[in-house]
């Protein structure tokens, strides 16, 4: 009988403590969404050179010189000195079937950041076409990305605020403040697709700029928010 009573008591206990911590005030939960589009205004171009032989001879045309005609080219149009980098620096072997050529041609790949995608056909045009064996798009960016963000995120609330104020309205009840708010990120950036040439075409024809379909960014912020209810 003892041990009734003490087991009654604890659960009494339990349940006296459970009231006093649950929340039983009257609540709205909303989401509040916005999102924008937005057109890349950096770009980033990958550029690779490479030593190449003149005719049938062994004379070959050096890393050097295809540098500089590159450096001069980024200088002339304009492009800050940090905006131009070394991506990445390798060798090959010019004729493999020839095991007794040790005779190495080097290759130097450069990541070239620009604000004016016209100004990468005049940094490819600029260059020997026989030393670029490749350019092409890397990636892109938008400026005035983190302050869009924080512009995003405050109108989603805003429009979650706006949302369960005109709902709580409708049946004649009043907005509280809010009791939780929680953040949900969709964010996209999509790969460049080019047209039919890619840009290495550029160097042998001295080709216009390709097409580019770039599509915008693409931001999307929700609020999910409880508020209460008065």
């Amino acid at each position: 009988m003892k041990h009734i009573i003490i087991a009654t008591l604890l659960c009494a206990s339990t349940l006296a403590s459970y009231s006093q911590t649950m929340d039983t005030r009257r609540k709205i939960e909303v989401l509040g969404s916005v999102e924008a589009e937005v057109t890349p205004d950096i770009i980033y171009v990958n550029i690779s050179l490479k030593e190449y032989l003149v005719g049938n001879t062994k004379k070959k045309v050096a890393i050097g010189d295809l540098e500089r005609q590159l450096q001069t080219a980024v200088i002339s149009a304009g492009i800050p000195k940090e905006n131009f980098m070394i991506n990445n620096i390798s060798s090959y072997n010019w004729d493999w079937t020839d095991k007794k050529n040790t005779d190495f041609l080097a290759k130097k790949q450069y990541k070239i950041k620009v604000t004016d995608l016209s100004k990468v056909n005049q940094l490819i045009s600029a260059v020997d076409p026989k030393g670029v064996e490749y350019s092409g798009i890397e990636s892109y960016d938008y400026s005035k990305i983190e302050t869009l963000k924080k512009e995003l995120k405050i109108k989603a609330l805003q429009n979650a605020k706006d949302k369960a104020s005109y709902l709580v309205e409708s049946i004649g009840e009043k907005l509280g403040n809010s009791i939780e708010i929680k953040e949900i990120n969709d964010e996209y950036y999509p790969t460049p697709r080019y047209a039919s040439r890619a840009l290495n075409m550029m160097a042998s024809e001295a080709a216009p700029l390709p097409d580019i379909d770039f599509k915008k960014i693409k931001l999307k912020y929700q609020m999910n928010t409880v508020f209460e209810v008065k």
